[in-house]
């Protein structure tokens, strides 16, 4: 009997984790794979040093991958609209300061949180691991 409780008080934790994934569960934007190195020390990297700085890459993602400063570490998302239609919305999101505009609904998301207040699915985030001075971003 014992044995069984034990057993049913450690199946949520052996469930609850996901690995740390991210939860990228978006009909809207197709799954690429995405796979970029960010060298912090090449002078078209610099300003991801400071925080609210970010940098863009158009050749990764959906629609360009761009890459944030929170100040307290580097967030990725991708720049394709997350509440329209892949296909009828081409155009990516437009960055400006801390925010990221959809330019189909004129939707804000924050690049601090890839959220938006009233919006169904937030931005499209990649994973951003940390290797010296250099920026590993995947999905």
């Amino acid at each position: 009997m014992k044995k069984i409780i034990a057993l049913l008080l450690m199946l949520p934790f052996a469930f609850g984790c996901d690995g740390g994934s991210i939860n990228n569960r978006n009909p809207n934007i197709p799954n690429y794979t995405v796979y970029l190195e960010i060298n912090m020390n090449l002078p078209g990297y610099s300003s991801l040093l400071f925080p609210s700085n970010h940098i863009v890459n158009y050749s990764q993602g959906a629609r360009g991958v761009v890459i944030f400063n929170t100040g307290s570490g580097y967030v990725a998302f991708d720049l394709a609209c997350p509440n329209q239609d892949f296909a009828s919305c081409t155009s990516a999101m437009t960055i400006s300061g801390i925010e990221a505009t959809c330019d189909c609904d004129d939707t804000v998301y924050n690049l601090f949180s890839g959220q938006s207040p009233g919006q169904q699915y937030p931005m499209k985030q990649y994973r951003v691991d940390i290797n010296g001075s250099t920026l590993i971003v995947t999905n």
